[in-house]
C-alpha cells in the first residue's frame, strides 16, 4: 500500500538514527587515554629552546 510508505522511511530513519547516536556514545566510553608520566613530559618541555 503506498500510503503506508513515509511510516517505513520514519522507522528507518529512527533506526539508523538511534544506531548511530549509540555507536557514538560506545565510542565515547570505550576510549580510554593512557596517563602520561610527568617526568617525560617535563623533560620534553626543558629541552624547548626559542631560536629568536
Amino acid at each position: 500500500m503506498p500510503q503506508m510508505a513515509p511510516l517505513s522511511w520514519l522507522i528507518l530513519f529512527f533506526v539508523f538514527t538511534l544506531s548511530f547516536i549509540m555507536f557514538c556514545i560506545m565510542n565515547y566510553f570505550i576510549y580510554s587515554p593512557q596517563p602520561t608520566l610527568m617526568k617525560s613530559s617535563k623533560k620534553s618541555f626543558t629541552a624547548f629552546n626559542w631560536k629568536w
